[in-house]
């Protein structure tokens, strides 16, 4: 299928005033005290209330079917509502994975059953998911993944254990990728959606270095689940995985988690200080590509298209942007008198202790580079 490389418009009447609309909304929890503007928001920012009330507004599962509880509405109208969700730092980690991929997959690969169940929890901001996909000895390399699933009657048991997996302390299910027969590195592996809490399943904390938690450890103890829990045909979890991966690694996510420290910084920059000035231009038009490359990804993702050396690029170069935001904003605001207990501070601080970690979801600048070289490679 032939694709096109240029990016939807999203500047129509009907999308500014949807814009407009979830701007008008956010400004105003920000006054009353509903949450406090957070880099990196998406990723470690739970609030379910909050999650709830986008629901009710009709700001989750707008990609789904009205049939299935949701929205019905296009790729392009959930990105607008993202954007504004990202740039003002709104608590929406509780959601985050659940809509921006598990409603797809669940619809592409899902049986009948599978979407009744859950696509309507999904859209209501009922249901919420963590990936199980990561391992001790399998970070980007997911095609090493060992945690097996054995037949065991009409159901399964599933053995072994994911690291780095976001909110599955507060997830109301998880999408594991595992494996359920032999074969070389992609092949014999299988995705299964699983309730949470299970008593086969346990879930410890992992803190980062503020102390916080937002990841976990995840033990699977012979853990049984039903047979309908296999998410699309058996051995087929690869390519369901890297559909999904497209959606990952190019959403706004991945330019815009350090956006409320970049906005911050460039209202409080002496407007005397060519330096700073100069910097300031120089990310912004960095920003402006690659959201337009963003929005090229989501133009192929409509056509059909599975562009994954694209999102790849795009995770790429979003990961070395938004570590220069922090770096840049570090060393400017150095310099700057009375900085002590401002805003820009406290959003810096928390930039800094998140960014190690932006190399690390969505796959490492390593894997990335050779996704990249490969695909360019045969192209």
């Amino acid at each position: 299928m032939q694709t096109s490389l240029v990016p939807a418009s999203i500047d129509t009447p009907e999308l500014m005033a949807l814009r407009l609309e979830v701007r008008t909304f956010l400004e105003d929890c920000i006054k009353a005290g509903d949450f406090i503007p957070q880099s990196d928001s998406w990723q470690s920012s739970v609030d379910i209330d909050f999650s709830k009330r986008l629901a009710k507004r009709g700001w989750l599962g707008m990609n789904i079917p009205t049939e299935y509880g949701g929205q019905g509405k296009g790729a392009l109208e959930r990105f607008v509502v993202t954007e504004e969700l990202l740039a003002y730092g709104a608590p929406v980690a509780a959601h985050w994975i659940a809509d921006r991929q598990m409603g797809a997959t669940i619809l592409r690969n899902g049986t009948e059953e599978q979407r009744r169940t859950y696509l309507p929890g999904i859209a209501s901001g009922e249901r919420y998911f963590c990936i199980g996909m990561s391992e001790p000895d399998s970070g980007s390399d997911l095609a090493s993944v060992r945690t097996k699933a054995t037949p065991d009657g009409t159901g399964w048991r599933i053995n072994g254990e994911k690291v780095w997996t976001s909110i599955a302390h507060v997830a109301t299910n998880m999408v594991a990728l595992v494996r359920t027969d032999e074969g070389e590195r992609q092949q014999g592996l299988s995705q299964f959606l699983i309730d949470l809490p299970h008593p086969q399943i346990t879930i410890t904390p992992t803190y980062t270095i503020d102390g916080e938690h937002h990841f976990n450890q995840v033990y699977f103890d012979n853990a049984y689940v039903e047979g309908s829990a296999l998410l699309g045909a058996r051995g087929d979890g690869w390519r369901q995985v890297t559909a999904e991966l497209a959606t990952e690694r190019s959403g706004p996510e991945r330019l815009l988690s350090v956006f409320p420290l970049l906005e911050q910084w460039a209202s409080t920059i002496e407007k005397e200080s060519p330096v700073d000035e100069l910097e300031l231009g120089r990310l912004l038009g960095r920003l402006i590509i690659l959201r337009q490359m963003s929005l090229g990804v989501v133009s192929q993702l409509i056509e059909g298209s599975e562009p994954a050396i694209e999102a790849a690029l795009v995770k790429y170069l979003g990961t070395v942007f938004e570590g220069e935001v922090v770096d840049t904003v570090r060393r400017s605001t150095m310099t700057m008198p009375g900085l002590g207990t401002s805003q820009i501070e406290d959003l810096l601080a928390d930039s800094i202790k998140h960014s190690p970690a932006f190399t690390l979801r969505g796959g490492t600048i390593e894997i990335l580079c050779g996704i990249i070289a490969k695909g360019l490679w045969h192209a």
